[in-house]
């Protein structure tokens, strides 16, 4: 029974080693793959928020076969700071917040960096909170933010940053920025490289929902009528 029973643990001891393999694989496969097809932006566009689900962290990309759905809130999502320490996007509720996804090999999300730097400096008055959410490999992050200054919160995930991406019903089309107003619930998501008009919009608006001068289907369609009329965007009826 013994000898039965130390095969059956080495046997499931395996199956996990070789599933965590499995993973840690494709998400290098997709850095690798993503690094080498370098700086292609993806299209702006804004994205609905749907009604909750019973759980954020279960949704999933659009494959086609199943359709992916933005939280009504932000999902429990748990990742490594620059320092190593863990945080959850819970850290910051009780405060407007703005989390942008981006990678170091894409273009669009360098560009936007600065801009971030100096909305972060701006809205402090405000209790306004940027958060980045890096997906790409840590050492990468880690160089890149030694030579570009990033003023903000900022967190690190490879496969678990793109389960993170998964959390919000999104596909890994970087950038992609989220807004929540102090209770953590979405009032808007934009794919794209974010500019000063847009944040200006969906920030000041967030702010309105906070103050009790805005309900969230009022924003949120205050939102996409002010962002329809700039050529750079474009607008969709799902987060696929």
């Amino acid at each position: 029974m013994r000898r039965g029973r130390f095969a059956y643990d080495s046997a499931m001891k395996k199956g996990v080693i070789m599933a965590v393999a499995i993973a840690i694989a494709a998400a290098t496969g997709f850095f690798a793959q993503r690094k080498l097809q370098g700086d292609d932006p993806a299209p702006a566009v804004t994205a609905d928020i749907t009604e909750p689900a019973a759980s954020g962290a279960d949704a999933a990309p659009s494959t086609g076969a199943a359709e992916a759905k933005v939280p009504e809130v932000m999902p429990a999502i748990e990742l490594m700071d620059r320092d190593g320490s863990k945080r959850k996007l819970s850290d910051w509720a009780g405060q407007p917040v703005m989390v942008n996804f981006w990678a170091t090999w894409c273009g669009p999300c360098r560009r936007e960096i600065p801009l971030l730097n100096k909305v972060h400096a701006e809205r402090a008055k405000q209790k306004v909170e940027i958060i980045g959410i890096a997906v790409d490999f840590r050492d990468d992050v880690l160089a890149y933010a030694q030579q570009t200054p990033i003023s903000y919160p900022l967190l690190i995930g490879e496969e678990d940053g793109l389960a993170a991406v998964q959390a919000f019903g999104m596909q890994p089309n970087f950038p992609f920025t989220v807004f929540a107003d102090s209770r953590q619930r979405l009032v808007a998501l934009k794919v794209g490289e974010l500019h000063q008009e847009d944040i200006d919009l969906m920030l000041d608006t967030v702010l309105a929902v906070d103050a009790g001068q805005l309900d969230l289907p009022t924003a949120r369609a205050k939102i996409t009528e002010g962002l329809q009329p700039n050529p750079r965007n474009w607008q969709q009826t799902d987060a696929s």
